[in-house]
């Protein structure tokens, strides 16, 4: 296989009926390959369009319009290949189940070993990822897209196969939609917790992956006071399992308590919390991508990351950092940061109380 990029003229005119995306993980990149999803079946109406995916995030794509199948892809289910007989069993049975299928184009947006060895097990005449994928996964594909700017924000990275399909001038779009019932469930959920239909709401994440990420939480309860006494807004603690003493200790902390549904929600739930907000305050973080997807008011704290590669697609405004010169590091754990943290640390609460005021202030778009 030449190690080469073809131009769109080798594949804009071919017609393709089955078509698998792969993108198992995390739910930040799987929002990220949603424009992908979107010129595909812009480019081609009539096709068949599967989306491989891990079965935590399947929910969120279960109502999608766009899509005929999710095929669920349980990492931890086959972990064991090679080491139990059963899990290689599950697996040999799983990639007959691909094969069977007889897709004729596979785009594997993961790159990863074992996603590039899926899109060759699936029989594809085409198969097409990035020319740079980790773990070997290159060798596995037809067509290797190159990604030469390691700044290139993921959903431009992941739009680069549009050049080799033809839809290249397609406009970008995300296209998540929630279905009525999760939307209901997320209406449903607020108004239990005292929000009425007319009253502004500011969901509020206050966790990331990355320690470094993550915001004081001293800060984050001055925020919360002072958008509850001058805006008269309620705030909505979000957050993961994990998460759930870091909400309880700054909702205990506020003058009025915020509504605290850190470890309450499912992803659709989560999902239509966010939808149904007014603005959202995160970090980067999966929460910024859905805030993004749903067209929401954002407010995103950045510190030791580049707003240009992981910060909010198309929305350079909507990000509040300091400028230091040691940022971005992207270092992931608070021990190994020489500069105590300066890029959080220092970013002090009535910063970010203007922005989210600021977002506050363009006029109401009700979505309960």
């Amino acid at each position: 296989m030449a190690d080469v990029y073809r131009t769109s003229l080798d594949l804009t005119h071919r017609s393709f009926k089955r078509i698998l995306l792969i993108k198992p993980s995390s739910l930040g990149d799987v929002v990220h390959a949603l424009p992908v999803l979107h010129g595909l079946r812009t480019r081609f109406p009539k096709a068949r369009i599967d989306w491989l995916i891990a079965s935590a995030f399947a929910p969120l794509l279960a109502d999608h319009t766009e899509l005929d199948e999710l095929i669920l892809f349980d990492r931890r289910r086959f972990g064991r290949i090679g080491r139990s007989p059963r899990a290689s069993a599950e697996f040999a049975r799983f990639v007959w189940d691909l094969r069977s299928r007889r897709y004729d184009l596979v785009i594997d947006l993961q790159g990863l070993f074992r996603t590039g060895f899926l899109a060759w097990a699936s029989g594809a005449s085409v198969r097409i990822g990035f020319r740079n994928a980790r773990e070997g996964a290159w060798i596995f594909y037809t067509h290797r897209v190159p990604v030469d700017d390691p700044d290139m924000h993921a959903v431009d990275r992941n739009y680069r196969v549009a050049g080799l399909l033809g839809f290249d001038n397609a406009p970008v779009r995300f296209n998540l939609v929630l279905g009525e019932a999760d939307r209901a469930a997320g209406r449903d959920l607020l108004r239990e917790n005292g929000i009425t239909d007319s009253q502004r709401t500011v969901a509020v994440v206050t966790g990331a992956r990355w320690e470094t990420k993550v915001w004081l939480p001293e800060r984050f309860v001055e925020t919360i006071d002072e958008l509850h006494g001058q805006s008269g807004v309620r705030c909505v603690l979000l957050g993961s399992p994990d998460e759930v003493s870091l909400c309880e200790r700054i909702a205990g902390a506020c003058r009025l308590a915020p509504i605290n549904l850190a470890g309450r929600t499912s992803l659709p739930q989560l999902g239509a919390v966010l939808a149904l907000a007014d603005a959202v305050l995160c970090h980067d973080s999966a929460a910024m991508h859905l805030a993004v997807a749903f067209d929401r008011p954002l407010v995103c704290l950045i510190g030791p990351t580049n707003p240009r590669r992981t910060g909010p697609y198309g929305r350079p405004d909507d990000v509040v950092r300091l400028k230091l010169d040691c940022a971005p590091c992207y270092l992931r754990r608070l021990s190994q940061c020489r500069h105590a943290h300066r890029c959080m640390r220092e970013l002090e609460a009535g910063t970010v109380v203007s922005a989210v005021e600021r977002v506050l202030a363009r006029p109401l778009v009700s979505n309960m």
